[in-house]
């Protein structure tokens, strides 16, 4: 202790080591489930049969998966079916009064009760999701000929649906570890995690299409600068801000003025960062994946239709992406409460007046700049799918893995420069107390 309080930036330090540690361990034990498949599957005819449907739909589903589709592993939905039921539950927060109120109005413990909700949407959409998954397996089988699932029947479909489910809330649990006892958002840092590991066979693959004659070396030299180029985009304007004034009335209490300084709210232009592309494509990629798994013919041409290259894919992807980046961030938002914070505490924005018209003001500016911000969003996530469609790129290289990979990492180094900087903060506040009882 008596180190601690001499040394307080060596204690941030152990505390930070611990954390970053305890996350590294957790992402460790989520990538080896990656490769647990679940029992009943033919290995070498499942490699066989994902290989010939690699640039589809389960494409890009096995990036969110991090692997876990090919290898039908019991991590094989991975966090799709958590952020599904959060976005239910977020539309329910808009949508019924009783739950608003239960997660804005009871603190700790409402929050509680919507994370639980949260939980049992999460294992009603597994099993639905592990349903058809084990039936579309069932009709598989590889160029060769040979059948996925070795003893098809219903046993096989109920120990598919509870391993993906068991899979799924462990998948949950992990994060929620993270964000816990860890640094940073866990789920995030997952889906992270599976972006990260893919890019070597992103890579790999790259590498055999030039080889093959595919794609030209000019090609890929042009596509190398493209991504360094949309990557400089993301981090500059993910750290662009609109610095709205604000100034504080001068006040006397007792004796002493107080107020008087001037200060900004600082509104970032895409406040929802890399949520509403998450979620965009896990609202696609649930009926999708249903789709590709049914064995019905109409169900398989209505999934066509939803293929990543594909024009309808594209326009709902867009449409979702503006729906989402409106959608978070009123709910993380509310141009309301902050008026109102500004008017307790005496502050005001120069030439507007405080209360309603403040509030006007805010909502304007905010939505400006959630306009912007969901017009950056779909740019950079829908020309890269250009080169994916028109080149064979691999889905790692696309503009929304680029997203989240850079939108993660700056929110994880934001993450551990606030805990440090609190830390020492702590401990410095803890060493002057005991100095001055000394």
């Amino acid at each position: 202790m008596a180190q601690a309080l001499a040394n307080p930036m060596a204690a941030g330090q152990s505390e930070l080591g611990k954390r970053l540690a305890w996350t590294f361990f957790i992402l460790c034990c989520y990538r080896i489930g990656v490769h647990v498949p679940i029992p009943g599957v033919d290995a070498a005819a499942l490699a066989s049969f994902f290989e010939s449907m690699s640039g589809t739909l389960f494409g890009l589903f096995d990036m969110f998966s991090g692997g876990g589709l090919s290898n039908v592993s019991i991590f094989a939905l991975g966090v799709m079916p958590y952020i599904s039921a959060s976005i239910i539950m977020q539309l329910m927060q808009v949508i019924s009064p009783n739950i608003k109120r239960i997660a804005r109005e009871e603190g700790q413990a409402g929050r509680k009760k919507i994370t639980q909700w949260t939980r049992y949407a999460t294992v009603l959409i597994t099993l639905v999701q592990g349903l058809f998954i084990a039936i579309g397996l069932e009709s598989m089988s590889s160029p060769a000929g040979t059948s996925v699932v070795m003893n098809p029947g219903m046993h096989f479909r109920l120990v598919t649906m509870m391993t993906f489910t068991a899979g799924s809330v462990l998948v949950m649990w992990l994060g929620e570890q993270i964000t816990d006892r860890g640094i940073g958002n866990g789920i995030s840092l997952i889906i992270f995690c599976g972006i990260v590991v893919g890019i070597p066979r992103g890579i790999i693959q790259s590498i055999a299409l030039i080889e093959a004659g595919d794609m030209s070396i000019f090609m890929a030299i042009v596509i190398l600068v493209f991504m360094a180029v949309v990557t400089v985009c993301i981090v500059f304007i993910e750290r662009a801000q609109r610095r709205i004034p604000i100034s504080y009335a001068k006040r006397q209490i007792g004796r002493r003025l107080y107020g008087g300084q001037n200060s900004h709210l600082p509104l970032r232009l895409n406040t929802a960062g890399v949520i509403p592309p998450i979620f965009a494509s896990s609202l696609l990629l649930f009926p999708a994946t249903i789709g590709q798994f049914s064995s019905n013919e109409l169900v398989k041409r209505a999934a066509e239709f939803f293929s990543p290259h594909g024009l309808l894919y594209n326009v709902v992807y867009v449409a979702l992406m503006v729906f989402f980046c409106y959608f978070y961030t009123a709910v993380i938002f509310d141009p309301k409460d902050m008026a109102e914070n500004l008017k307790k505490s005496g502050g005001f924005i120069p030439g507007i007046r405080p209360g309603g018209k403040t509030q006007e003001y805010i909502d304007g500016v905010l939505s400006r700049l959630t306009l912007s911000g969901s017009v950056y969003i779909s740019v950079v996530c829908l020309v890269p799918m250009l080169l994916i469609s028109n080149f064979n790129v691999p889905f790692y290289f696309g503009g929304t893995s680029l997203l989240i990979l850079v939108g993660v990492a700056m929110d994880f180094m934001n993450r551990v420069e606030s805990f440090m900087i609190s830390n020492q903060y702590k401990n410095l506040m803890q060493k002057t107390r005991t100095g001055g009882r000394g």
